[in-house]
């Protein structure tokens, strides 16, 4: 399958993907990540980037021993690693030539009529500059416990959304899994990937479950909640392992392994 011809891309990349098990960047791989965008670009595509970490960078950066319980220092960890984010996008994605932006939304944003048109026009006149959205949760104000605003859960769902306000032809989510399984392959060894979902059944969603990595909040279920956002918006979606970021060309070239979700 050929994915060659889509032009808008947004890529969503989790904490598992862009950090180290113990919270530090894992720049290598953020380096591949802005590269294969950058090539996207090159190639006159646009391409948005839908970013975890914030928190875990935070985290790290504070010196704290573990990712703390109470919230507002889960939300002064969450500003300080996203400032250390955007810095590492920023001087990657300026060694290669392009320019980015930071868009920090929380879902009430996303689901007012008007402030999502807002969204939507930023999005518009972003592209139009020839720049690279880098979009994040605004983790600081984005938390349930606020009666006037709602958090997206996780950047799965973001990444969505975001898909389908901005008007992409294709969702990429890298993730700590290569696609979907018919069972979990991480206690399952005879689990089978699925590489192609036309359409997602009961028995998907019972074999997804709801559990996420240790690093991160998604698991396989928020994932397929993306996927059915993402196809409801007449959005194709891929699945692949963000071990090597670098598998952005070979999804665009048809030649990944992962999971598609969408029509033939």
């Amino acid at each position: 399958m050929s994915l060659k011809e889509y032009k808008r891309i947004v890529i969503k990349v989790g904490t598992s993907t862009l950090t180290h098990p113990g919270g530090g960047l894992n720049l290598a791989r953020i380096e591949r990540l802005v590269r294969a965008s950058c090539d996207l670009k090159n190639s006159g595509r646009e391409v948005v980037i839908v970013t975890s970490g914030a928190v875990g960078v935070g985290v790290d950066k504070l010196g704290l021993p573990s990712k703390p319980t109470a919230l507002p220092d889960k939300q002064a960890a969450a500003a300080v690693g996203q400032c250390t984010l955007m810095h590492i996008y920023d001087k990657f994605f300026s060694e290669y030539g392009h320019k980015v932006a930071q868009l920090l939304l929380t879902r009430d944003v996303m689901e007012e009529s008007g402030t999502r048109e807002n969204v939507a026009n930023t999005f518009a006149r972003l592209f139009e500059y020839g720049v690279v959205p880098i979009v994040n949760e605004n983790d600081t104000v984005s938390v349930k416990e606020l009666e006037h605003v709602t958090s997206f859960g996780d950047n799965d769902t973001l990444s969505a959304v975001v898909s389908a306000v901005c008007g992409a032809d294709l969702l990429i989510i890298l993730s700590d899994i290569e696609g979907l399984y018919d069972a979990d392959p991480r206690s399952n060894p005879d689990a089978k990937l699925i590489r192609t979902v036309t359409e997602i059944t009961p028995e998907m969603r019972a074999a997804a479950g709801g559990a996420g990595t240790a690093g991160g909040t998604g698991g396989m279920h928020t994932k397929l909640i993306a996927a059915d956002i993402a196809m409801g918006a007449g959005i194709d979606m891929y699945i692949a392992s963000g071990e090597d970021p670098s598998i952005i060309t070979s999804i665009l070239g048809g030649s990944a392994t992962g999971t598609f979700f969408g029509k033939l």
